[in-house]
């Protein structure tokens, strides 16, 4: 009977076991799955984050941010990173929600608003349950004061790793209390918190620290704060970078003896590198020191036993001349050596020779610095043949052609050697040399002859730029990658390549960038083709291409349409398809400089379009209203086409435009109010047209702000090459992310304005500050408004070529930043206001042809340099630069005439005939002139000859006044 018993406890513990087993086998604990979905309720019952963390899914370990032990099924981890809905408010945190979980390691409460603890409920509540909690991340949320923060951790006895970064702000006293808690912290990380100086001497205590970061924090004055962390014995890791440390390093760095990685990257550092102790950290793997003001000697000799080196980055110093005493040997073996843009001016040492002895190099830059006269390093090729990257642009070599290694190179994948005066034609054994080439960069050398065979057959080519040579040929299909291959960027740009495009580029489903503009492409474009779905850069530009503009483009899909197409400066004609109009991800349209004729197109759906250049062409017609939706337009540019009637009432839908140029086209009508509420508007050119009516007095409200959006154009980048350095550079931890190939796009924006019959070309940044209100040319009357003094931010104003009448405002002494002012060829009256010798910038000035009267302003600032030039046809002023004197007074007989037939009537009737004669004669010539020029140029012609014309009238118009007071 007893063993019936005895037998019946066993069957049923074995059952509990095994039912027990099961159970965990199956899923989680049912607590902890409880407890999550508690958890999820309080903070964002419709989290993304937590999709799948649901009521009827019991395996809790499966869910997405929750890692579980295998044994024990228990909770081991915890993410809850961007889980609560932060529309809801400050989140104070009551740490009991996490009691159940009794083995947890690691939780992860980051990007949540968190801006402290609940009073008594803080973690210390959970000191005795969470024994094995190790890591804490509590970044990206709203700490702001040592009480929030230091609420939270009483207890934490077993923390090793506690993630701070991005809060808003912790103090030294704070850090000092957190040090007596958590004695075995060995990770701490507080970027980017705004930190103080107080900081450095509150860390001493952290005795157990192998990881501090403390870089992107507002950490100012010198470095010497630094010496109190003799404690910090254990420390591995050290981030100062992107503070605003300044001075030379402190002595007591040497001391860290531990240290393995130290960055001091992005501060104002200063000195001689080699008298730093940093010689003395022998475990020292890591060291990026760039973007300093350090005087690193070239031969690294100071570094030398520094055997467990792998890593040097100090790009943005100054590289220096080394004593010769150093040895050259080292004993380290670099993985990666960073050095770009050191030398500000060309460096007698000459190219680091140290580097003859390394043969482990992964990575190699040395871009951007001035090694002059010295050889292309081809050394460097045959003796480290694990090399992955080599970046060697601008570095004034001596010219020669591309001396290859003699052996292959198997895992050279980037090659960027642009701006050197490398010549002659790329080796045809290229590819053999370099098998896995990814990234090939030769711009801006002198290179010849044609692209090599073998590119049309490397499959891993990314990304091609040969651009700026002088590279020749007609270029055939097989030179390049074909459908299939993975290039998605390449750049041909300014070589003098013949023949006819080559289409089979334009079915490359890779291919994002594709840039074969400044060649001499012939032929007419197939109006069918169609680009790729790929395409995110177009640009054909200025070729020889002729025909229609292709209908093919806009055939591709609505979405993958490219979000720039450059098609100016050819020979294209007839009508612009509708189609190009047709995308929503179209951003930059430039169809100028071609021979397109008809109508703007009425209808289209690119939302998304933000620069329009569509200039020197022959355009005609109105604006069509559909232009209204195009609300995102930055720049807005039609000028010299045959496009007629008023700019229309819904120009003010354009709320970001910043550079509006109507120029030499047939416009009429009133300036609307509308134009006025551009607050944007940097740029308004209405010149030679037929606009009528009183200048708007509330153009003064315009601010002329600066904008780099109407600079340059910044197309998305992206890269393909970085994985296999993240992997290789793994085992040593160093994040080489941001040393990737990204396209180097120079798209610039070009606006040409006019000042005294002189064209100016403002181009990439100076667009940035620029601002100019050109409204010559037209048929305006009435007086200048005074308010337009208010324009403070201008720098160039044309009125020049009205029927502007009164006086020159006075308020224009407030135009402070002003550099050109023109307002010749109107019928102005009055003085010239003293107060304009004030304006320091004023470098063109032009009055002549009015009703001026009075002496001309005082010869002082920038008055001094305008010559009679600026003031002539003004009979009737006076004084210096001018000939006639404002103290010379003439006798009535002297200034009219007795006698119609006597010597000075016959000298005033003879002037004013001969000279209509000659007027006339140049009238003639220019006008036959014009009809025979090309009508790209009529207006750069017309401008030759005014010079001529000009003066002929003005000539005129003194005799016609002289013969008129005679008359009478």
């Amino acid at each position: 009977m007893m063993m019936k018993k005895m037998g019946a406890w066993m069957l049923l513990a074995l059952l509990t076991l095994v039912g027990d087993w099961c159970g965990r086998c199956y899923g989680c604990l049912e607590d902890e799955r409880i407890a999550l979905l508690e958890v999820k309720a309080l903070t964002n019952p419709n989290s993304i984050y937590m999709g799948d963390w649901v009521e009827y899914s019991s395996n809790c370990c499966e869910w997405s941010g929750i890692e579980c032990d295998n044994t024990t099924r228990r909770v081991i981890h915890l993410s809850l990173s961007r889980a609560r809905d932060q529309s809801l408010g400050d989140w104070v945190l009551n740490a009991s929600l996490f009691l159940p979980f009794k083995e947890l390691q690691s939780l992860d409460l980051s990007y949540n608003g968190l801006v402290g603890c609940s009073e008594n409920q803080g973690f210390e509540v959970l000191s005795s349950k969470l024994r094995k909690l190790e890591v804490l991340h509590l970044s990206e949320n709203q700490f702001n004061d040592d009480k929030s923060i230091l609420s939270c951790f009483n207890g934490l006895s077993s923390l090793k790793s506690l993630d701070l970064s991005l809060n808003e702000v912790i103090t030294g006293s704070g850090l000092k209390v957190l040090s007596s808690r958590l004695k075995k912290l060995e990770n701490l990380d507080l970027f980017g918190n705004q930190c103080n100086d107080s900081i450095f001497s509150s860390l001493s205590g952290f005795s157990s620290l192998k990881s501090l970061d403390l870089s992107g924090n507002l950490l100012t004055g010198s470095s010497t704060g630094i010496n109190s962390w003799g404690e910090l014995k254990n420390l591995e890791q050290l981030r100062l970078s992107g503070n605003n440390l300044k001075g030379v390093l402190p002595p007591c760095l040497g001391n860290l003896s531990s240290l393995r990685s130290l960055d001091l990257s992005y501060n104002q550092l200063e000195g001689n590198i080699a008298s730093s102790h940093l010689s003395h950290l022998t475990q020292l793997e890591q060291l990026s020191v760039s973007n300093n003001y350090f005087q690193v000697p070239i031969s690294f000799g100071s570094f030398m036993n520094l055997s467990n080196l792998k890593l040097i980055v100090c790009d943005n110093n100054e590289l220096i001349a080394a004593p010769s005493s150093q040895p050259l040997v080292p004993k380290f073996q670099l993985l990666y050596f960073s050095a770009s843009n050191c030398t500000p001016k060309p460096l007698e040492a000459g190219f680091p020779n140290f580097l003859h002895s390394q043969h482990d190099l992964v990575f190699v830059d040395l871009s951007h610095n001035k090694f002059v006269g010295q050889p292309f390093p081809s050394w460097l090729l045959e003796n480290n043949t694990k090399l992955d990257r080599l970046y060697l642009r601008d570095t004034s070599f001596i010219g020669g052609p591309l001396q290859l290694p003699q052996h292959p190179t198997p895992n050279l994948q980037t090659v960027d050697m642009s701006g050197n005066n490398i010549h002659g034609q790329v080796a045809r054994n290229i590819c053999s040399i370099f098998p896995r080439l990814k990234n090939f960069m030769m711009a801006n050398n002198n290179l010849t002859g044609c692209i090599p065979p073998c590119f049309g057959n490397v499959s891993s080519l990314n990304y091609l730029d040969l651009s700026n040579n002088h590279m020749s040929c007609e270029l055939l299909e097989h030179n390049l990658p074909t459908v299939g291959s993975s290039l998605w960027f390449l750049k041909l740009s300014n070589n003098n390549f013949t023949g006819r495009l080559p289409l089979s580029v334009l079915n490359m489903t890779s291919l994002h960038y594709l840039f074969l503009d400044g060649n001499k492409f012939a032929g007419q474009v197939s109006g069918t083709f169609s680009l790729a779905s790929s395409f995110s850069w177009f640009d054909i530009s200025n070729n020889l291409l002729s025909g229609m503009l292709p209908r093919g483009i806009g055939n591709s899909s609505l979405n993958s349409f490219p979000r720039a197409i450059d098609m100016s400066r050819n020979q294209f004609e007839g009508t612009i398809p509708i189609e190009y109009f047709n995308s929503y991800g179209l951003e930059f349209l430039d169809l100028s400089e071609n021979n397109l004729s008809g109508p703007l197109p009425l209808g289209f759906h690119a939302s998304a379009l933000r620069y329009v250049h569509l200039y020197k062409n022959q355009l005609s017609g109105p604006l069509p209203y559909a232009f209204c939706n195009l609300s995102l337009l930055v720049i807005f540019d039609l000028g010299d086409n045959n496009l007629t009637g008023p700019i229309p009432n819904w120009i003010d839908s354009l709320s970001e435009l910043s550079i509006f140029v109507l120029k030499s086209n047939q416009f009429n009508g009133k300036l609307p109010h509308q134009l006025c509420l551009l607050r944007k508007l940097s740029i308004l050119d209405l010149s030679e047209n037929n606009f009528s009516g009183l200048l708007p007095l509330c153009l003064s409200n315009l601010n002329f702000t600066a904008s780099d959006e109407k600079t340059s154009v910044e197309p998305p980048t992206r890269s393909q090459d970085y994985r296999n350095l993240e992997e290789i550079f793994a085992s040593i931890g160093y994040y080489i992310g941001n040393k990737t190939v990204l396209p180097e796009l120079d798209v610039k924006i070009t606006v040409e304005l006019t000042a005294k019959k002189n064209f100016y070309t403002y181009e990439g940044v100076i667009l940035r500050y620029m601002s100019a209100l050109d409204l010559s040319c037209n048929r305006f009357t009435g007086e200048i408004p005074t308010e337009w003094g208010n324009l403070s931010g201008i720098y160039s104003l044309n009125l020049s070529h009205n029927n502007l009448t009164g006086l020159i405002p006075s308020s224009f002494f407030n135009l402070k930043q002003i550099e050109s002012l023109d307002l010749s060829h109107n019928n102005l009256n009055g003085r010239i206001p003293a107060q304009l010798v004030e304006l320091t910038f004023l470098s063109v000035f032009n009055v002549s042809c009015n009703n001026l009267s009075g002496r001309t302003p005082e010869m002082k600032n920038q008055f001094g340099t305008f010559d009679e030039s600026s003031y002539k046809g003004n009979p009737l002023l006076c004084g210096p630069p001018l000939q006639n004197s404002c103290d010379k007074t003439e006798s009535p007989s002297a200034r009219v005439p007795n006698d119609f037939n006597g010597d000075v009537g016959f000298i005033d009737m003879y002037s004013f005939y001969a000279s209509f004669g000659v007027c006339y004669i140049i009238a003639v010539l220019t006008i036959a002139a014009v009809l025979c020029i090309n009508p790209h140029w009529r207006r750069r012609w017309f401008y030759f000859i005014e010079e001529c014309i000009d003066t002929c009238y003005c000539f005129l118009a003194i005799n016609f006044r002289k013969l008129s007071r005679f008359r009478r």
